[in-house]
């Protein structure tokens, strides 16, 4: 099949559209396009890129403009399939159903979910505006070929709606992570969190737990917004802080190999508590120990399966006990990270997500 999937946000190296989706794809024979702004075309990993230079603009102005441009971009193309990976995008998948092909829309995240926890948006307009976003999502949703989902609940949601809808989970990929290194050869306590740094995914009360829990933390990813690095910097606790910034994959590897936990300490937003961060599980296939928020969700993979810890974000107190847990008790941890792994092997990884995305696209044929 040629298919052609496309975005008016993401990055051309985006783990969930090209590592994972377009390069599996691919791999089973296909014809694969990957449509995205800014970037440099080519071929890698028997993906063709099609890249297209366009201004930077403002949400609303991108919505418009650069989602017309991806629209042409797809005309020329001429693909069998379209698969969209932004809300935006939505507008253009109907006029590609009407004429005549496959569309499938990716919903990386519970979009109206999202909309209530965005703390740039005045307090006083986001209900209507998840619920308008929820409408519109649906209406469009409903007249397309299938939905894919991020997790289970997002599934549930837009089954509702179009019954040609699955999960794919954001699981990791197993060759990336395994570590061959023993646990208990780590002498240095180190731990870890890797991702998008906001206040809400709780780096400010993780940064304070570094003090009582003695320990270094290993930080990569870029703050949003940069005004909450300054904060951040200024900190009692970011003496304790090893900043990498953003990384590539075998740097991410790297870190894990040197630390002794993986952080996970989002707050309760109504758009984590079901949400499947892919670092608690990259954590996991890594070996490591897992603190996580104490969500019911999490509670079930994490504490359930002798994973990890699960506390209160909001709680450095508790944070750091966790992390003090997982120190004193070497021979524990090193069970809990090898439950983890154990769990992720078998579960919670790409391979199997991989055969679901295959499966849906062979029912387009």
């Amino acid at each position: 099949m040629k298919i052609a999937h496309l975005t008016s946000v993401h990055a051309a190296a985006d783990v969930r559209i090209f590592v994972k989706e377009c390069s599996s794809l691919a791999r089973a024979g296909n014809d694969v396009y990957y449509v995205v702004p800014n970037s440099e075309s080519g071929v890698v990993n028997g993906v063709q890129i099609i890249s297209f230079k366009t201004e930077r603009r403002g949400r609303i102005k991108r919505m418009w403009k650069t989602v017309n441009e991806v629209y042409e971009k797809a005309l020329e193309l001429d693909a069998d399939v379209y698969h969209l990976h932004d809300p935006e995008l939505l507008r253009i998948g109907t006029k590609l159903k009407k004429k005549g092909k496959h569309v499938i829309y990716d919903a990386h995240e519970d979009l109206p979910r999202q909309i209530l926890a965005k703390q740039y948006i005045p307090k006083i307009i986001r209900k209507t505006l998840s619920v308008f976003a929820e409408k519109t999502e649906n209406r469009k949703a409903k007249k397309l070929s299938a939905i894919v989902a991020a997790t289970p609940f997002i599934r549930e949601r837009f089954k509702k709606v179009n019954p040609n809808t699955i999960d794919v989970n954001n699981y990791p990929i197993l060759e990336e992570l395994i570590q061959e290194i023993d646990y208990l050869d780590k002498t240095e306590n180190n731990i870890c969190y890797v991702g998008g740094i906001t206040e809400i995914r709780g780096i400010l009360e993780l940064i304070e737990s570094t003090n009582e829990a003695q320990c270094k933390l290993i930080l990569a990813g870029i703050f949003s917004p940069k005004e909450l690095e300054e904060k951040a910097k200024s900190t009692p606790g970011w003496k304790n802080v090893d900043f990498l910034g953003m990384v590539d994959r075998k740097e991410i590897s790297n870190i894990y190999k040197n630390s002794k936990a993986g952080i996970v300490t989002l707050y309760p937003t109504i758009n984590y508590l079901d949400s499947l961060p892919i670092k608690m599980f990259e954590y996991m296939v890594a070996g490591l120990p897992v603190v996580a928020s104490n969500f019911p969700y999490w509670i079930d993979i994490v504490e359930k399966n002798e994973a990890g810890i699960c506390v209160d974000p909001k709680n450095p107190n508790e944070i750091a006990k966790a992390v003090k847990h997982i120190f004193n008790d070497p021979y524990k941890a090193k069970v809990m990270g090898e439950k983890g792994k154990k769990l992720v092997l078998e579960k919670y990884n790409w391979k199997n997500e991989e055969s679901k995305l295959l499966q849906l696209y062979e029912s387009l044929k």
